[in-house]
């Protein structure tokens, strides 16, 4: 499982939230969890702020990051492994540097 692996989400909100993408780095593949953040179905997003939420097709779904909804869940509860947005990986990370950066004090 790598970094940016998007999963399908198996969680109670998959109609609204397809799928998850994979944000832990591989440092820490050890572990028996992953940090992830929710890929949302974009008619489902009121609004979109460019920096916080890139927008991404997966799976023929055009579908919004929403990195404050980031959370960590078991490996075993991750849904099938349905492609990789390492080619976005910049701006993914970007849109979670605008949630946790000192830079807004």
């Amino acid at each position: 499982m790598a970094q940016f692996d998007v999963h399908r989400n198996m969680g109670s909100h998959r109609q609204e939230i397809p799928f998850v993408v994979v944000v832990q780095s591989s440092r820490l593949g050890a572990y028996r969890r992953r940090v992830v953040v929710p890929l949302v179905r974009a008619t489902a997003i009121r609004v979109i702020e460019p920096t916080l939420n890139p927008t991404f097709q997966v799976d023929s779904t055009a579908v919004v990051l929403h990195p404050l909804e980031l959370v960590s869940v078991p490996v075993d509860r991750l849904g099938e492994h349905v492609g990789s947005l390492a080619a976005e990986g910049d701006r993914i990370i970007a849109a979670i540097d605008v949630v946790i950066s000192r830079a807004w004090k």
